[in-house]
């Protein structure tokens, strides 16, 4: 067939190097001239890991990834362990791993120019003809006709016409040097808290290439309509608010400043269905949300996987293809915006009833059997078996 991918992150790469690997003639568009990847820091999960041993590239992420062995975060001013997610609990050997966006980035984009992929830059996508096949461009211009579009352009994409819920907080995210002189722990993302308002973490995240130093993914929440203030506010007042939620990473916050910072606002949104004739959204233009339980980068892995294996499985026809790959992937997807959906307010609000029940009741439920295997699972993707639904291990 004749695909057309819009958006050249991970979901749209590593879609392209599967559907291109199949025998199909896959032209990627993206709005940069060259391909870039845009964001900080992201944990790979053995969902995320069992779609990439299947491109053949899970050596060579994990060569450039720290590894994660459990989430821990504590609360201020009591110093209570509210988070503390060991991938053991579930599977002696489970474990994530920390990477750099542009180091996953890097390895999907060089296989898929060895695929044989055709890239398209400088084409920002803005509409879509379901029924003909074709994408419009922000300047108009009509984009040849194909057997199937896939939009691969995130939470933001305008190829969705459904409401999408804008969360109150999102992060500053920065790449900094791993700190060899600091407590924080080397195989753990750690946070820290005040009530849910306020919420900061250091996470392990490998060397972007060969030689190069270790890094760590440093973030801080704040609420989306408060980032302007915060600008306006300058670098020592907010320093000053960082360090007395985490006196430790003193020496981080100070070396950053304010063009260090990424600033990342979330949203919410679930289609119905992924299907809407010829066009198929997949990663975060079906389903995006808050990254607490970190499964973005994986699922968006997952739905290229399944993609590319429903497709092979019915030919060209495409219609029971897009009812197979819909089937594969629906019910984890709803499991995961279920749960993050009820997540997120309890690290991410401004209530203080949430926030205190997590610190005197869930906290310390959370040690009591079969509590530590059922979060393990949790973070890990497990939940709703998605590997045996692809048929991967």
């Amino acid at each position: 067939m004749k695909i057309a991918i819009a958006g050249a992150g991970i979901c749209g790469l590593s879609s392209a190097i599967l559907l291109a690997r199949a025998g199909h003639k896959v032209e990627l568009f993206d709005q940069f001239d060259a391909p870039a990847p845009v964001g900080s820091g992201l944990m790979l999960q053995s969902t995320g890991l069992a779609v990439l041993a299947a491109l053949g590239l899970k050596d060579a992420a994990v060569a450039r990834s720290a590894r994660i062995d459990r989430l821990f975060g504590k609360t201020v001013p009591s110093g209570r362990t509210v988070l503390d997610v060991r991938f053991k609990a579930l599977r002696d050997s489970l474990c994530a791993y920390g990477i750099q966006r542009s180091a996953l980035f890097d390895l999907l984009y060089a296989e898929a120019n060895q695929s044989g992929v055709q890239f398209t830059g400088n084409t920002e996508i803005r509409a879509a003809d379901r029924a003909s096949g074709g994408f419009e461009t922000e300047a108009g211009q009509r984009l040849g006709r194909f057997d199937l579009l896939v939009d691969a352009l995130g939470a933001n994409s305008p190829l969705s016409s459904d409401p999408r819920t804008e969360l109150p907080f999102g992060a500053l995210w920065a790449t900094v040097e791993w700190p060899q002189s600091g407590p924080f722990l080397m195989d753990a993302l750690e946070q820290r808290y005040r009530a849910a308002r306020q919420m900061t973490g250091m996470m392990p995240s490998g060397s972007p290439r060969a030689g190069a130093p270790q890094t760590a993914t440093y973030f801080w929440s704040i609420e989306g309509a408060g980032y302007e203030a915060w600008k306006a506010g300058g670098m020592d007042a907010w320093r000053a608010e960082a360090e007395a939620l985490w006196p430790e990473t003193a020496p981080v916050v100070e070396s950053l400043g304010e063009g260090d910072l990424t600033f990342a606002r979330y949203r919410h949104r679930t289609l119905a269905s992924p299907v809407d004739g010829k066009l198929v959204h997949i990663g975060d233009s079906w389903h995006a949300t808050s990254p607490q339980l970190g499964q973005g980068a994986n699922t968006a892995l997952l739905d290229a996987y399944a993609l590319a294996k429903a497709i092979d499985s019915h030919g060209n026809d495409l219609g029971k293809a897009l009812k197979h790959f819909t089937k594969m992937r629906a019910m984890h997807v709803r499991l995961y915006q279920t749960m993050s959906w009820l997540f997120t307010p309890v690290y991410q609000s401004r209530g203080g009833l949430l926030p205190a029940l997590r610190d005197w009741i869930a906290a310390p439920l959370t040690r009591v059997p079969p509590a530590p295997t059922l979060l393990a699972g949790m973070v890990s993707g497990a939940f709703g078996r998605p590997l045996k639904r692809l048929g991967l291990n």
